[in-house]
């Protein structure tokens, strides 16, 4: 199920480059072979592109998902005038060179996502079941600090969060 999923995302991921990289949300003409002709060439151009970031990918030894189809096609202009004086003839030489890294075709590693702990106090309550318990009662009853607590509710459950702070004492 999770593969169909990532199928179908990418079928979606497609049809958004194809629209917004290559313009094909905006028809230049009205007739049927004009319309014919825009769809087709929009497609093919894309064909040409994937074959091209497959091809970088090949020569860098990477998976062709680290490749950026975007970043190819804006290199494509630098790729033109590098061309036009000479210093380059192979578009995936060109690309896949390490002085050409900053064109930004290989996609940078994200940071991983890091879990952030809204306790109040995370060192004394992670794993605490006295915290996790204070979700679902009086707030008041559960404060182990003797500090003034605070009740906020949550706009998209009915549960309430008890937030101790350093006010003064109850």
């Amino acid at each position: 199920m999770a593969d169909l999923y990532r199928r179908r995302w990418r079928i979606e991921s497609v049809f958004n480059t194809v629209k917004r990289l290559l313009g094909l949300s905006y028809l230049w003409t009205g007739s049927l072979n004009g319309i014919q002709l825009q769809i087709w060439g929009t497609w093919l151009f894309y064909a040409v592109l994937v074959d091209l970031g497959d091809a970088v990918a090949d020569e860098l030894s990477l998976p062709f998902d680290s490749i950026s189809l975007e970043m190819i096609y804006r290199g494509l202009y630098h790729f033109y005038v590098a061309h036009q004086k000479g210093k380059a003839t192979d578009p995936v030489k060109y690309f896949a060179a390490p002085e050409n890294q900053d064109l930004g075709v290989v996609k940078q590693q994200r940071k991983p996502n890091v879990k952030l702990i809204v306790a109040p106090f995370p060192e004394n309550q992670r794993g605490s079941d006295q915290f996790f318990s204070s979700l679902f009662s009086n707030p008041l009853d559960n404060c182990h600090t003797g500090l003034t607590c605070h009740q906020w509710s949550r706009y998209t459950t009915n549960s309430t969060l008890t937030v101790c702070c350093s006010g003064t004492q109850a």
